[in-house]
């Protein structure tokens, strides 16, 4: 999160704590909301949205594909919408959905998953990270972020009386050691979260530090959410390797997946939770009063994808493989340095090489007003926002969006106006 105030007017966005005055003319104060969500700015994606929307940027910041997804998905999708119930699905969701889920688990990484006690729909990878927070963490419960993270591990943390515990990732490769888990774990705590590949710097664990991960939480008797939205989005021949098929934490893993990542579909917030019983029940009761159910008609549709044949997983990653070496190579071109892309949608870039001082929320407005190009700072992924030399760009847009892109950055950096920091 970034706090708007830093970027733009943001008197349209949230009244804060203003006073609401009545039609009789008396002022009143308002009473504050929740104290751990009102301490949270407008998102980062929100602001820069807004203002490359109000300058006519290209916008590489939000993470959504230009594409419309798979043809035979969108129509099973309008079929089961005619045809099919539109009425309240099972809570955990429907058979056929949860079915395809654990063949997909079997298929992929020979997870053998009991589709009835095991799996569980939910409305998009958020609404399942949020389920497994708040039906996990009790107040006083530490929890092991690994940092940069995506933002709504955070506040959900916080919100469940959680204690965060950061293990810092530190370009260029974003690694840890032994002495941060060290530091990070402890007897308190609950759970770890890891997300892999990961947003926003695009790293994939190696194996030694899935290992590493494995040890600590055994030894420390631990549970892990695990956020494999991009687990088919993998490059450079690399494997994804969930912590669920590692020995000794297939009782101890909730393994979160998204149809939006999977199939170019993000609007749909279809996700989906695999965990043995034990760890899936407390989940689910979080999630019956979260949003309790998922459109059948997307479900049903996202089922048929699942089963797709295997040219078409790999043909997601190679294609998104492409478009990530199509922006590197343009951005090495403009005079940035972009930073090992190994899966998602993202590359980070270090800015400084342009001649610009000033940090990197600044060089995300000036880059935006300048050279009509909008990136996220990477500091909006960590707890206390340090400064930061790093911009994350998003590539899963249409070649011709990325190159014009490309055509305006080197414009750019090659007659820069003035730059003020």
């Amino acid at each position: 999160m970034i706090p708007a105030s830093l970027l733009l007017d943001t008197s349209s966005v949230s009244e804060g704590a203003r006073p609401l005055r009545r039609p009789t003319g008396r002022v009143e104060s308002v009473k504050p909301g929740n104290e751990v969500l009102s301490s949270y700015g407008t998102t980062v994606f929100e602001v820069f949205s807004r203002l490359a929307a109000e300058v006519g940027a290209i916008n590489l910041g939000q993470g959504f594909p230009d594409d419309r997804g798979p043809p035979d998905v969108l129509d099973e999708a309008a079929r089961a919408l005619q045809e099919d119930s539109n009425q309240y699905p099972s809570m955990m969701g429907l058979p056929a959905l949860r079915q395809a889920v654990a063949r997909h688990g079997q298929r992929f990484y020979g997870l053998d998953v009991d589709w009835q006690t095991e799996v569980m729909v939910t409305s998009g990878a958020t609404e399942a990270l949020a389920a497994c927070l708040l039906g996990l963490i009790r107040p006083g419960d530490e929890v092991v972020l690994f940092e940069p993270l995506y933002d709504s591990y955070l506040p959900i943390v916080r919100l469940a009386g959680g204690i965060p515990r950061l293990v810092t990732l530190r370009p260029p490769d974003w690694s840890f050691n032994r002495a941060a888990l060290t530091a990070a774990f402890s007897p308190r705590t609950k759970l770890a979260l890891v997300n892999d590949p990961h947003n926003p710097v695009a790293k994939v664990f190696t194996a030694d530090e899935l290992a590493l991960i494995a040890e600590f939480t055994l030894a420390h008797d631990t549970y892990l959410v695990c956020d494999e939205v991009y687990e088919h989005l993998v490059f450079d021949n690399r494997r994804h390797i969930p912590l669920m098929t590692l020995p000794g934490l297939r009782n101890r893993c909730l393994k979160i997946g998204s149809a939006g990542k999977t199939f170019s579909l993000t609007g749909w917030k279809v996700g989906y939770v695999t965990g043995t019983p034990a760890l899936l029940q407390p989940v689910a009761r979080a999630h019956q009063f979260l949003t309790f159910t998922t459109p059948p008609n997307l479900q049903s549709a996202v089922a048929l994808g699942l089963a797709k044949d295997d040219s078409y997983y790999t043909g997601l990653a190679q294609g998104m493989q492409a478009k990530r070496d199509r922006l590197a190579t343009g951005l090495t071109a403009a005079g940035l340095i972009p930073l090992p892309s190994a899966g998602s949608y993202f590359i980070t870039a270090d800015y400084r090489s342009t001649g610009f001082t000033g940090d990197d929320v600044a060089f995300c407005r000036y880059l935006t007003l300048e050279a009509g190009v909008t990136a996220i700072p990477i500091s909006a992924f960590y707890a206390d926002m340090p400064r930061s030399g790093h911009v994350r760009f998003c590539f899963c847009k249409t070649e011709a969006v990325l190159d014009e892109a490309v055509a305006r950055l080197t414009r750019h950096f090659a007659h820069p106006r003035a730059i003020e920091t």
